[in-house]
């Protein structure tokens, strides 16, 4: 991709914003802009290098599943036009433009939501440990990357920056939060999933599994921070489809092997990325949300 890659984001007039792996968050008085860079992470290290239009596939893919979601649970998201920002962001706008979400406040729930659907990742590990995934038992005899009989909700803790979340049994996220609101995040998360895994497999796709994020806004609960993007999902071509092996994903899965293979101990520093797995990276984002939107390319308004 022939753009510059935005690794930091500065706005004059406002404080240093909180900068996660990826998103850098500025806060008025009235709402957040989060704004997605081309940073990547890999074992909860951000690398040196950033992968070019990242930030912009991140956000616009957002947009599309936030318009596209609205029925079954409200959102976050005010806007992506920067037209309509508050002036204090007009002078910075060309390095917002089209990686950026105007959205309401909310305060978070201190739950990551993860839903799966298939048997991959930690989550094939521990099964052929103990037949359990997130403690969940499960039938006996299934393949890696097997489809589920039916998608699990596996919460997570949502660890300071730097740290690794851990899984919580579903009465913990009832301790956290309330037996009713967990409920009703358990069966949201479980909700949102289907739909987009039955609208993914209508692009070619599987949805292996995702995590949500939650929050409350003026006693409503809604949907936050990013929705089924490559960085929060695992996207698999349905016609490469093979359970009994690891399947090839839509996200950086590329980065994290060609670190694995030089045998890093997954402390930083983190070693330098050649320009072709870059590249090949970004591919992959850009493949994904042309064939999950419909669009031409990031920052082109996704078709409904």
């Amino acid at each position: 991709m022939n753009e510059p890659i935005i690794l930091t984001t500065s706005v004059e007039g406002l404080p240093p914003p909180r900068r996660g792996k990826v998103r850098d968050i500025y806060e008025t008085d009235d709402y957040l802009l989060i704004v997605a860079t081309d940073r990547v992470s890999a074992f909860d290290v951000v690398l040196h290098e950033g992968i070019p239009g990242k930030g912009r596939v991140l956000t616009q893919v957002s947009r599309f599943w936030f318009d596209r979601l609205a029925d079954i649970v409200p959102h976050h998201l005010i806007s992506v036009d920067v037209d309509t920002f508050p002036a204090v962001f007009q002078s910075t706008r060309d390095s917002l433009a089209g990686r950026s979400m105007l959205v309401k406040k909310a305060e978070p729930l201190p739950v990551e939501c993860i839903v799966r659907g298939y048997l991959a990742g930690s989550g094939w590990q521990e099964y052929r440990a103990s037949g359990t995934v997130c403690s969940i038992p499960l039938p006996s005899g299934l393949e890696e990357s097997a489809r589920l009989p039916e998608p699990i909700f596996t919460p997570s803790t949502k660890a300071p920056e730097g740290e690794h979340d851990e899984n919580i049994a579903f009465a913990e996220v009832e301790r956290l939060i309330g037996t009713d609101l967990a409920a009703q995040v358990r069966d949201l998360s479980l909700a949102l999933y289907k739909h987009a895994h039955a609208y993914a497999e209508t692009k070619g796709f599987f949805l292996a599994d995702t995590k949500f994020e939650f929050g409350q806004c003026d006693g409503q609960l809604i949907l936050i921070d990013e929705a089924f993007t490559p960085d929060s999902s695992r996207f698999w071509r349905s016609e490469n489809y093979q359970p009994g092996k690891s399947q090839d994903s839509y996200d950086k899965q590329i980065i994290r092997n060609y670190l694995i293979s030089l045998g890093w101990d997954r402390r930083p520093p983190a070693p330098h990325l050649p320009q072709e797995i870059i590249d090949q990276a970004a591919s992959r984002y850009q493949e994904i949300y042309e064939n999950l939107t419909g669009a031409g390319g990031p920052g082109v308004s996704p078709a409904k």
